[in-house]
């Protein structure tokens, strides 16, 4: 009994020095979403999921500014629940699918705004045009996952963009240029808290 609490103990331990040091996860892209949403004539708001991210997060809860993220999405994982649409999406008047087939994230600072929330800046990659922009997130949870035992991270984020500052401006401004981005994400780490 006495030698389970110390194991206990020690795997703790490790977990807390692994979280203190920085911990690298990689996304799990059956529990994160990217959903874009916009202004269709000014009569609704239809929204996309940009699935199957794939990617990694290094969280520093010691030292945040030492954290990052790095996400690519392949346009082909587009969905916008309307089958007809995501043809048109993924074609030449918007994403072009065929000649940028994937979108990327890749920070460039973390600041800490205090009670769990962050200001991520970064470069986002899209339709062959690269620009800088700022996510506004909440951590939402970090511990070992109840299903596994895995260290796991859990976040929000939003923020706003141009779509015609990426070359994608078909249609506007009858169909809004300005896209709302909202992602929720968790990522896992192995569970010795070894890089992956």
């Amino acid at each position: 009994m006495t030698r389970r609490i110390l194991l206990a103990a020690l795997l703790a331990a490790a977990t807390f020095a692994a979280q203190a040091q920085g911990t690298r996860y990689r996304i799990d892209p059956d529990h994160t979403m990217v959903l874009a949403s916009w202004s269709h004539m000014g009569y609704s708001h239809p929204s996309a999921n940009f699935g199957q991210a794939s990617g990694t997060l290094v969280y520093d809860a010691q030292d945040p500014a030492k954290s990052s993220v790095e996400v690519t999405l392949p346009i082909a994982g587009l969905n916008s629940f309307v089958p007809k649409l995501d043809e048109h999406l993924k074609g030449e008047d918007f994403f072009d699918a065929a000649k940028y087939p994937t979108a990327t994230f890749r920070s460039t600072g973390v600041r800490a705004l205090g009670g769990d929330r962050f200001e991520v800046t970064g470069d986002l990659s899209l339709h062959g045009v690269t620009r800088p922009v700022v996510l506004q997130a909440t951590l939402n949870k970090q511990g070992p996952h109840p299903m596994g035992g895995k260290p796991t991270v859990g976040f929000d984020a939003t923020t706003t963009i141009k779509r015609s500052e990426f070359g994608i401006d078909k249609y506007v401004p009858a169909v809004g240029d300005e896209i709302t981005l909202r992602i929720t994400t968790e990522a896992h780490a192995p569970a010795d808290g070894a890089a992956q």
